[in-house]
C-alpha cells in the first residue's frame, strides 16, 4: 500500500478505537480526524468543510426540529394516555412495539423511547413487572421503524447522500418502505414469540441493588433537636428501623475515618442510601434536614413538586457535577438525591460527576417542572401532565410533518427544503417557543455528520476502498454478488456494534459501492444493506442511543443485549440477502 493509504487506514482503525472506547465525545473524534486529514493532505481544506453544507447534515438537523415539534406539541399524548390503561405486560410490550415502529418511520426514535420510557415505567411499577420485559423491545421496534422511510434514521439520509455524491440516482422516502415492513414485522413477531423467554424474568437481588431507580443517595444533616446527637451510627440500626443505610460520615469537608463508631454531632451529614418514600420518613422522624435543600434554600410559600429525571446518552451534561450544572440558578431547581447504576457513592452530592442512566430526585416549581420535560439532556420519567399543550398545537404539528412527508415523496421539492420548511411552518404554529428549536437538535449528531463524511473521501482519494475491496474479494472468492452482499452487510453491522451506524455508513458506503462494481453488480442493493445493516444494531447497548436509554433504565446487563440481539440481527441478515435482491435485482 502507499503511504496515503497507510495513514488514512491508520486513521480509520484509530477512530474506530476511539469511537468503540467511549472514552472521547464521538462529535470530538470526528473533528479530531478531520483536522488530522487536512494536516496530513488526505484532503483539501474544500473536502474536508464541504460535510457542512451535505445535504444529509442539513436534512438531519431539520428532521431533529421536526421530531421536536411532534414531541412537545403533545400530538403523542393520547396514545400515551391510552396505553397507561394497559394492564398486562405482554399486551404492553406489543401494543409499545406496533405503536413505536410506524412513527419511527417519521419521528425522531430517541424522542419516541424518551417519550414512551416513563410511561412503561410507570405501568411496570402498577402491575409489580420487571422493566427489562418491556423496555428492550420497545427501543428495538423503534430502530425497525426507523428503516422504513428514507427520513426514518440519519444512517439512511446519510447513506442516500453518499450514493449520490458517486453517481447513483437517490431513493425515493418511501423505496424502503416494502423491506423495512417486511422486517418489522418478522422482528415484532421473534420478539413475542422468542424474545420475551430470552429477556430476564426478574433482577437478581445484587442487580436490583444495583438498578432500582428508588435506591437514592442523599445527604441529611443532624439538626440540634436530632436524638440521633450522641449516638453512634451502630448503636442508631438505622438499617433495621429504618431501612436506610449509611455509607459516609461527613463533618465538613471530612470524610470520617470509621463512620459507624463515631459518635453524631449538631451539623454532621450522613450519606444514606434508600427509598426516597423511607429517607423521607426518617428524615421527619429523627429531625433531620436535608442537606442540598437547607444549603441552597427555596421558597417555602410557593408550590414545589418533586421529579425524577434521567440523564440522557451523549448529552453535554456527562462529566459535569451538580455543583458545575448550577440546577438552582439555571432550572429552579434543587438535587436532593441521585442515583447511579452499578456504584454506591461515597462522595458528596455536589461533586458527583454524572454518567448517562444517572437519575436525579429534583425539588422544582411547577413552571421549573416543565421546562425539565423540554430539556433534550434529560429524559423526566415522573412526568406529569403538561398543561400548556393545546390540541391545536398537536393538530399543527402533525399536519406539518404529514405535509413534509407528502411533498417530499412526491419529489414537488428536496427532501432538505421540504424539511426545513417544515420546521419553519412548526415554529410559527408554536409547536415549540424560540429557545426550543436550538436546544432541541442534538448538535454532537450534527458536527459528527459534517466531520466524518471527509473521511470516506479521504478513503477514496487514497485509493484505500479499492485496495480493502481486493481483500474482500479474496475471501468472497468466485461466489458471486450474493456472497459479496452478504460480506457487506456482516462487516457493516459489526461496525455499526463498535462505532455506531453514523461513522459506519460513511466508511461502508464508498467500499460497498467498489465491491459491487468488482463483481459486476448494480450498487444500489449494495448501499441498500449498509443503510439496514447499521440502522439495526440489536447486539450492544452502546451500538445506537435507544439501546443505550434503556440499558440503564431497564437494569440489563451486556450480555441480555447479545442473548436476544444477535439472533435478530441473524434472522434480519437472512431475510435481507433474499428480500434485497428481489426488490433491487443485483444485476
Amino acid at each position: 500500500m502507499t503511504a496515503p493509504q497507510w495513514m488514512t487506514l491508520i486513521l480509520v482503525i484509530g477512530a474506530i478505537s476511539l469511537f468503540a472506547s467511549e472514552k472521547v465525545r464521538i462529535d470530538i473524534v470526528a473533528l479530531i480526524v478531520l483536522v488530522l486529514l487536512v494536516v496530513l493532505q488526505l484532503i483539501t481544506p474544500a473536502e474536508a468543510l464541504a460535510g457542512f453544507s451535505n445535504e444529509a447534515t442539513i436534512t438531519v438537523a431539520a428532521m431533529f426540529a421536526l421530531s421536536l415539534g411532534i414531541e412537545r406539541s403533545g400530538a403523542l399524548d393520547p396514545l400515551g394516555r391510552l396505553l397507561s390503561r394497559i394492564r398486562k405486560p405482554w399486551l404492553l410490550t406489543l401494543c409499545l412495539m406496533l405503536a413505536i415502529a410506524p412513527m419511527g418511520a417519521f419521528v425522531k426514535n430517541i424522542a419516541l423511547v424518551a417519550t414512551f420510557l416513563p410511561l412503561a415505567l410507570r405501568v411496570c411499577a402498577n402491575t409489580g413487572t420487571s422493566p427489562a420485559r418491556v423496555l428492550l423491545p420497545m427501543a428495538y421496534a423503534a430502530q425497525m421503524g426507523g428503516v422504513c422511510t428514507l427520513i426514518g434514521t440519519s444512517s439512511n439520509l446519510l447513506a442516500d447522500s453518499l450514493a449520490q455524491q458517486h453517481g447513483l440516482s437517490g431513493f425515493g422516502v418511501f423505496e424502503f418502505t416494502r423491506l423495512g415492513a417486511l422486517l418489522a414485522v418478522v422482528g415484532i413477531t421473534y420478539l413475542m414469540l422468542v424474545g420475551r423467554w430470552l429477556l430476564p424474568e426478574e433482577i437478581s437481588p445484587v442487580a436490583a441493588a444495583e438498578t432500582d431507580i428508588g435506591k437514592y443517595v442523599t445527604e441529611l444533616k443532624i439538626t440540634a433537636d436530632s436524638p440521633l446527637v450522641g449516638q453512634t451510627i451502630a448503636d442508631a440500626k438505622l438499617g433495621d428501623k429504618f431501612g436506610i443505610y449509611p455509607l459516609e460520615l461527613l463533618r465538613g469537608d471530612r470524610h470520617l475515618w470509621s463512620p459507624r463508631s463515631q459518635q453524631l454531632e449538631v451539623d454532621d451529614v450522613l450519606l444514606v442510601r434508600g427509598d426516597w418514600d423511607k429517607i423521607e420518613d426518617f428524615r421527619k422522624r429523627a429531625v433531620l434536614e436535608i442537606d442540598p435543600e437547607n444549603r441552597y434554600g427555596h421558597d417555602k410559600s410557593s408550590a414545589r413538586t418533586l421529579v425524577e429525571v434521567m440523564v440522557k446518552p451523549a448529552t453535554t451534561i456527562e462529566g459535569s457535577s451538580l455543583e458545575e450544572l448550577d440546577f438552582k440558578s439555571n432550572h429552579d431547581a434543587i438535587a436532593l438525591a441521585i442515583h447511579q447504576r452499578g456504584r454506591i457513592l461515597r462522595d458528596k452530592l455536589k461533586d458527583v460527576r454524572l454518567t448517562a442512566g444517572d437519575v436525579l430526585l429534583l425539588l422544582v416549581s411547577d413552571e421549573a417542572a416543565s421546562a425539565l420535560r423540554s430539556d433534550e439532556r434529560f429524559v423526566v420519567l415522573s412526568e406529569r401532565e403538561d398543561t400548556r399543550r393545546t390540541s391545536r398545537r398537536a393538530i399543527a404539528a402533525v399536519l406539518i410533518m404529514v405535509s413534509v412527508v407528502v411533498i417530499s415523496g412526491l419529489h414537488w421539492l428536496p427532501i432538505p427544503v421540504a424539511a426545513i420548511a417544515g420546521a419553519v411552518a412548526m415554529a410559527i404554529a408554536g409547536c415549540y417557543g424560540r429557545k426550543d428549536l436550538y436546544q432541541g437538535i442534538d448538535w454532537k449528531i450534527i458536527v459528527l455528520l459534517a466531520a466524518i463524511l471527509p473521511l470516506g473521501t479521504a478513503i477514496e482519494n487514497s485509493g484505500l476502498s479499492h485496495t480493502l475491496v481486493q481483500a474482500g474479494m479474496g475471501i468472497v472468492g468466485e461466489h458471486g454478488p450474493l456472497a459479496a452482499l452478504l460480506m457487506v452487510y456482516l462487516l457493516t453491522a459489526l461496525l455499526t456494534e463498535l462505532m455506531g451506524h453514523n461513522p459506519s455508513v460513511v466508511l461502508m458506503v464508498g467500499i460497498a459501492i467498489s465491491v459491487a462494481h468488482t463483481v459486476g453488480a448494480d450498487p444500489r442493493p449494495f448501499v441498500v444493506a449498509v443503510a439496514f445493516a447499521a440502522a439495526t444494531s440489536f447486539a450492544t447497548p452502546v451500538g445506537y442511543p435507544t439501546n443505550t436509554m434503556v440499558y440503564y433504565a431497564g437494569g440489563y446487563r451486556f450480555m441480555d443485549f447479545m442473548r436476544v440481539g444477535i439472533p435478530l440481527i441473524a434472522i434480519f441478515c437472512a431475510l435481507s440477502m433474499y428480500l434485497i435482491p428481489l426488490f433491487w435485482p443485483l444485476r
